[in-house]
């Protein structure tokens, strides 16, 4: 009789729980969530050619017009202007996002100097306010200090003489 139970409670057990620790099935969806139509073969090959062509594209340090033509419209009509070039001149220098990603692909030796030039400049960032609030603050504190000044300086000729 033992057996038998132990026997049923050990096929629940694979048949069930194990089946959903194994693979986990997710929460299901809201309400509101629209299930989108499943691609087919010819469309999830698309995006998949899309996707590693992108891939292959970010790897290179100056990203071109075939990866984001419209940007390259926008610079185009900018330069065109007569105020153009300064324009131009100041967008060419990399943001410190990019440098980070040319020293993450160059491996830690390259990427530990980077981030030290982030840190850096966040630290003195970081030190120049705080300098400028203790400087409007002191300032702040002498205003206060000159005014209690004055007002303890001029006689009070307001109170009643008996």
């Amino acid at each position: 009789m033992k057996v038998k139970v132990v026997c049923k409670k050990v096929y629940d057990y694979v048949r069930y729980d194990l089946k959903e620790i194994a693979f986990p099935s997710s929460l299901p969806d809201p309400p509101h969530f629209k299930k989108r139509r499943k691609l087919s073969w010819k469309e999830r090959y698309l995006v998949l050619k899309e996707a590693s062509r992108l891939y292959a594209v970010s790897w290179v340090r100056d990203i071109g017009p075939e990866l984001r033509p419209n940007e390259y419209k926008k610079k185009k009509a900018i330069e065109d202007t007569p105020d153009g070039e300064q324009n131009a001149s100041h967008d060419k220098e990399p943001s410190t996002l990019e440098d980070l990603a040319v020293a993450a692909r160059g491996g830690m030796e390259k990427l530990r100097p980077a981030l030290q030039k982030v840190y850096m400049t966040r630290a003195s960032a970081y030190r120049d306010a705080l300098k400028s609030f203790i400087q409007g603050y002191q300032e702040g504190i002498q205003d206060i200090v000159e005014k209690k000044e004055n007002t303890k300086s001029q006689p009070k000729d307001d109170a009643p003489k008996s």
